[in-house]
């Protein structure tokens, strides 16, 4: 790159989906290996973990069904024909 040149860059097409995806999942692998650790977890005092891995996991549900149905909105939007006269 040569010195006063610039660079464009593009946008992200980032919708959501795949973060809140692999966010739920790791939730739920998490919750998993709590479980198997309840025994350890109830001899410590610690069992509130799994409560913390549950409620990860289940928020996690309506997050990925908010965005998905938020990334199908987007793309109805804009494989849409644009209205005549519209100056978007």
């Amino acid at each position: 790159m040569t010195e006063g040149s610039t660079v464009t860059v593009d946008p992200l097409d980032e919708d959501g989906v795949g973060a809140v995806a692999i966010g739920t999942a790791l939730w739920l692998v998490a919750l998993i290996v709590l479980i198997l650790m309840r025994g350890t977890l109830t001899a410590s005092g610690s069992q509130w973990w799994i409560w913390v891995a549950a409620t990860g996991a289940l928020l996690g549900l309506p997050g990925l069904w908010f965005t998905t149905r938020r990334r199908a909105a987007y793309r109805s939007v804009s494989s849409a024909e644009p209205i005549e006269g519209d100056s978007r």
